[in-house]
């Protein structure tokens, strides 16, 4: 089992909406890919709830059953239309990608 977590951090205004707006509107494409993409096991998404300045905004976990998986997850059109849309709100993101120990 490949686990796959990605941390963004928004921006305070883009596309037209608040990084809260935007917020919302990333966890929905994001769950959404769990229903369009046959290689994600599991996807959960969060959204930071603390006020650390360190912190990120939302969180992606999601698995697959091994880095192929991933890749075809990666390179799947509705996966590039999310992240197109990733690539106008976000200012930083942050990928790791692990096998836990025992698997």
């Amino acid at each position: 089992m490949l686990k796959h977590i990605v941390m963004f951090r928004l921006r305070e205004f883009a596309e037209g909406r608040s990084k809260e707006e935007n917020a919302v509107k990333l966890k929905v494409l994001l769950e959404s890919l769990k229903e369009k993409i046959h290689e994600v096991e599991s996807l959960e998404v969060g959204m930071n709830q603390g006020k650390s300045e360190s912190a990120s905004d939302i969180v992606l976990y999601s698995e697959f059953e091994d880095m192929q998986a991933l890749e075809v997850y990666r390179k799947h059109p509705e996966h590039a239309k999310v992240v197109d849309f990733i690539g106008k709100v976000c200012t930083e993101r942050r990928v790791v990608d692990y096998e836990p120990s025992g698997d």
